[in-house]
């Protein structure tokens, strides 16, 4: 329950991070909300009840915005907050029954000792400490008692996994691990992809995927608008930009592209079942835009383009264009990879796939790599990911692995070299700080199972409703 160091998560001490805004929260008026019996509580920790009253004022403290609470209603803002409050006071609960005690010339040592409030001469400055209250719109009371609850905190984590010292073997074991020397044989399998397509493949996958295929063409009508077919003059000055400004004014008032050109003695050209190929077409932007129906006046520099998407075809492009059918064949190349990739990791995680099926694979033996991964951080060969995989198999095993250029390579390994933790390695206390947080993972592992145990938390969702419901 104590969550692998992190603070009190995924559990029955979940606390939660809630964005704090420095704006006051007061409930006026829901004394009267609540009346009577089990109304008065929100939750109970095993004979321990939270009252309604207990939560709000947790709200309160925590000064959160209203308008933020109502905002997030349906995304278990509420549910979040008592969370928290239900961490807080299982906390307490728990810091009694251990006797954790923190005194309060503990709690006075730590506050002067606190770098945020000593002076140029290391000393503790009342100044210091009244302005950081004030900046922070905290009184002291309240800051000293958010430090208090800190240190109970620190206390039990102490009682929990204090004075961990992990024995060398374990120390040497991740040691192994993380540097043991990895002797691998590697195959591209780009060498390996069936890459002759014939068209015969190509025409039967047109025919299976026609509805897949089909691409969106499109009718539209336009025009460039420049000086010379609009004021006959080749010349951008007043009178130009002037019906330009009367166009834009007719498009914001609804009138037809028709009507528009028709006023202005502009000549429309139409375009049906268009679809850009090149990326130099001067009507790509039209295709990128073609959901968009309305009359579009658009500034070129050099002119003005006019134009309007009538219509949105899904067609099967022409089975002979050869852009098109350079399209189908990349697809059935990537489901040819795909098959035989799936076909291999299927194989390997069933135990199927041995030196044999390997060989028959390798179309070149020449193409088969050697190399030595150094260690779990060496992504000289292959990416993270990878290594992670390769450093938990054991010898003669297969495996499919990536580069961080994405390339695939079914890979083998010959053989695991090792040193074993010497007491001169200069990283000796990072693997000895390593093992010792395994060590108190376990045990925060072990201690929030008997919490689990030991407390019965529970919900009055309907009182959680009505305040929810006071919210909307």
């Amino acid at each position: 329950m104590l969550g692998k160091l992190r603070g009190f998560t995924n559990s029955k001490l979940a606390g939660v991070l809630v964005a704090i805004i420095i704006v006051p929260f007061v409930f006026w008026g829901m004394g009267s909300v609540f009346s009577g019996g089990n109304t008065n509580n929100i939750a109970k920790i095993n004979n321990n009840s939270i009252s309604t009253k207990d939560f709000i004022d947790h709200i309160n403290r925590s000064r959160i915005n209203p308008d933020y609470i109502k905002e997030n209603l349906d995304n278990n803002i509420l549910e979040r907050i008592l969370s928290d409050l239900i961490s807080k006071d299982l906390m307490s609960m728990e810091y009694k029954d251990l006797n954790v005690k923190v005194s309060d010339r503990s709690l006075k040592l730590n506050l002067q000792n606190d770098i945020n409030f000593l002076d140029d001469d290391k000393n503790f400055s009342r100044l210091k400490y009244e302005k950081f209250l004030l900046e922070n719109n905290i009184i002291a009371a309240e800051f000293e008692n958010r430090l208090k609850i800190s240190q109970f905190r620190k206390r039990l984590f102490d009682y929990i996994g204090g004075g961990i010292k992990s024995p060398y073997y374990l120390q040497n074991k991740i040691y192994i691990n993380e540097n043991k020397k990895i002797n691998i044989q590697y195959y591209d399998l780009e060498y390996a992809y069936d890459k002759n397509i014939s068209d015969v493949e190509i025409n039967n996958y047109i025919i299976e995927n026609e509805e897949n295929l089909k691409e969106a063409y499109i009718d539209f009508s336009y025009a460039k608008v420049e000086p010379s077919n609009l004021i006959e003059i080749n010349e951008f000055n007043e009178d130009f930009y002037k019906k330009i400004d009367e166009i834009e004014n007719d498009i914001l008032n609804e009138v037809s592209l028709e009507d528009i050109a028709r006023k202005n003695e502009i000549k429309l050209q139409k375009k049906n079942n268009f679809k850009f190929v090149n990326e130099d077409d001067v009507f790509k932007e039209i295709y990128e835009n073609k959901e968009k129906k309305e009359i579009v006046l658009k500034d070129k520099d050099n002119y003005f383009l006019l134009y309007q998407i009538t219509k949105i075809n899904n067609l099967l492009p022409n089975k002979n264009d050869t852009f098109f059918r350079d399209k189908v064949k990349n697809r059935i190349l990537l489901k040819k990879k795909f098959d035989l990739n799936k076909n291999l990791f299927e194989k390997i995680q069933n135990k199927d796939f041995i030196d044999a099926d390997f060989n028959n694979l390798v179309r070149n033996k020449e193409n088969i790599k050697s190399g030595i991964i150094n260690s779990i951080n060496d992504d000289s060969l292959f990416d993270e990911t990878s290594l992670k995989l390769i450093y938990e198999l054991p010898k003669n095993s297969f495996v499919m692995v990536s580069n961080r250029a994405n390339n695939i390579f079914l890979a083998k390994i010959n053989q695991i070299t090792y040193e074993n933790l010497k007491s001169t390695n200069e990283n000796i206390q990072e693997y000895l700080a390593k093992t010792n947080i395994n060590l108190i993972d376990d045990i925060y592992s072990s201690y929030d199972t008997s919490l689990n145990t030991k407390y019965e938390v529970k919900i009055f969702n309907n009182n959680i409703d009505r305040i929810k419901d006071y919210f909307k």
